[in-house]
């Protein structure tokens, strides 16, 4: 097929990437080799070199292992950005497993279905989820609960202060640990570092069940291979690795590393080039993240739209100095232009749109690190080793000319072997030769640049009209009062559906539907001037900070 989008690589970004041999995990132990005394992770004031983080998986692979943990299992892991968060993934992936992370913030029905559908048989959870667990370990196949705490890291002094003084709170509500229930540092501490011997086949033995709602909001399971990660991480440093230094940039895992986006590009792609990772387990306290950014001087910052919202809107960031950043990648949701614009004011670096979903491991698209070459609004360029289409709405075998309007198609080694136990999904969406479909309204131009329509089932018909949200968003967002806004569809007796925004205004700031709309007409058809306005304090977000439109339907409906 033709690949227009070579053509507009920047720097000596390759058409294609090698994935080298190995587990996933031997991205660790090269960096332990290669940067044993590079500070690899940085949590709560505490550092820790890449020979200690490398001495403690091996542990933890030890401690797995003893816990009857072998190739083909499944361990779940229910923590916040946290050095247990790393220590356990890796030494799970060591001692043979497959890496389930949950989100911390699940509720028991969620958590059912998770642990169910894998089978894990040993967790680790952080103290303050241990209730959630408890819940529903009678329905699930655990037999090994690991429980550690946010201090378990820190010295011994503040392990002894912590609950009683910062978290006393929140230990009122936990249950004292059940009978075989584990501790972790006293798991670790009779462990030793000697991990198993494990054969893996990276192509085909699976690394992570990753869960997401994919095209459905049903939650399956996307089987990531050792090969599929691996590769986009090679992915992701073939895009970044003419601006970056090996062992000597410093990311920050603000993202919740359970979800794949910060996995892949805080954690994994950090630590392929043995570099520090700043663990930030609340990204929600702006000030605390913009001191640590002002302290330590981050390079590399994976991001979504509305936490560089939340920084360049926060009331002390001009207390702090956050220049140290050469880029930021913001992904998982769309990046309007006003936002771009802000946070590069607030940060002198550049922020760049890509694209990905958690059934690519998941980044497919992105821009160029190049303010001159970068298109805004776009999703970018796909990446090397990365085939991307617009294929039919109706039709998905009839593949669309450029500039015409479909859904969106990739292929890559990137891509998941498919959803578990889920045979029907996964015909639904991937196909025999490997192209993945995204469920994401797009467009191609004749160079290869993509831009995101929307959501198939964001789609607002209004009337015969059809509304694409994120058209609206972008316009609401160049109103000098909106700090935020989302858009959807509500039902209409007359137009059949007729669009609704949710708006955040700036603090201090008041508006009306009248004002709203009289903005819009002037940029928009009139089709798509929102009807209706609603002022909210917040937008329902995921744990990665994606808006979630679904909620605001459903809360219409009831």
């Amino acid at each position: 097929m033709d690949r227009p989008w070579y053509d507009h690589y920047v720097g000596d970004t390759p058409r294609e990437i090698t994935i080298p041999d190995g587990p996933l995990w031997a991205y660790l132990d090269r960096a332990v080799e290669e940067f044993p005394d590079n500070m690899a992770l940085h949590y709560e004031g505490v550092e820790m070199t890449y020979r200690e983080l490398g001495e403690l998986v091996d542990k933890a692979a030890n401690g797995f292992a003893r816990l009857g943990v072998t190739k083909g299992d499944t361990v779940a892991i229910m923590l916040p950005n946290c050095p247990q968060f790393v220590i356990s993934y890796f030494g799970a992936l060591k001692a043979g497993a497959t890496v389930t992370p949950v989100n911390p913030m699940s509720m028991p029905k969620e958590l059912r279905i998770y642990l169910q559908d894998t089978g894990a048989k040993t967790m680790v959870t952080l103290n303050f989820f241990y209730k959630t667990v408890n819940a529903v370990r009678q329905e699930s196949n655990l037999e090994n609960v690991i429980v550690t705490a946010a201090w378990d890291p820190m010295s011994k002094l503040k392990q002894i202060l912590a609950p009683l003084l910062v978290y006393r709170k929140q230990m009122k509500d936990v249950p004292p640990l059940q009978e075989g229930d584990l501790e972790w540092n006293e798991w670790l501490d009779r462990s030793v570092p000697e991990p198993p011997v494990v054969v893996v086949d990276p192509s085909k033995d699976l690394a992570v069940y990753q869960f997401t709602g994919g095209t459905t909001g049903i939650p399956k399971a996307a089987m990531l291979t050792h090969n599929n990660l691996k590769a986009n991480c090679e992915q992701c440093g073939a895009w970044m690795s003419w601006m970056a230094d090996r062992g000597k940039e410093l990311f920050v895992a603000a993202l919740p590393m359970q979800h794949i986006f910060g996995q892949t590009v805080s954690m994994n792609l950090a630590i392929s080039w043995g570099c520090g990772i700043i663990l930030i387990p609340d990204p929600r306290d702006i000030e605390n993240l913009l001191g640590k950014m002002d302290k330590l001087n981050p390079t590399f910052f994976p991001i979504v739209a509305t936490l560089a919202i939340a920084i360049y809107s926060s009331d002390v960031v001009d207390k702090y100095d956050i220049t140290s950043l050469k880029l930021s990648i913001a992904g998982a949701m769309a990046l309007p232009a006003e936002v771009t614009r802000k946070f590069e004011e607030a940060t002198n670096s550049i922020i760049i749109e890509g694209y990905g979903l958690t059934e690519a491991s998941p980044v497919t698209h992105a821009n160029p690190l190049d303010k001159e070459a970068r298109r805004i609004g776009s999703i970018g360029l796909p990446f090397p080793s990365t085939d991307s289409k617009i294929v039919d709405l109706d039709d998905r075998s009839k593949d669309l000319p450029a500039g015409e309007v479909g859904e969106l198609g990739v292929k890559g080694p990137q891509v998941m072997q498919g959803y578990h136990n889920r045979p029907e999904e996964t015909e639904n969406v991937l196909t025999d030769d490997g192209w993945l479909f995204t469920g994401d309204i797009a467009k191609m131009d004749p160079d290869g640049w993509t831009y995101i329509v929307d959501r198939k089932k964001d789609l607002i018909n209004a009337s015969g009209f059809k509304v694409w949200p994120r058209d609206v968003e972008e316009v609401l967002f160049e109103h000098p009062k909106v700090k935020e806004a989302a858009v959807v569809g509500v039902p209409d007796e007359v137009r059949g559906e007729t669009v609704k925004a949710f708006i955040v205004l700036e603090p201090g700031e008041s508006s009306s539907l009248e004002e709203i709309r009289s903005f819009c007409k002037e940029k928009m058809a009139a089709y798509k001037v929102p009807t209706d306005v609603e002022f909210v304090e917040t937008l329902p977000k995921s744990m990665v900070g994606k808006v979630l439109r679904r909620e605001l339907r459903e809360q219409e409906e009831e």
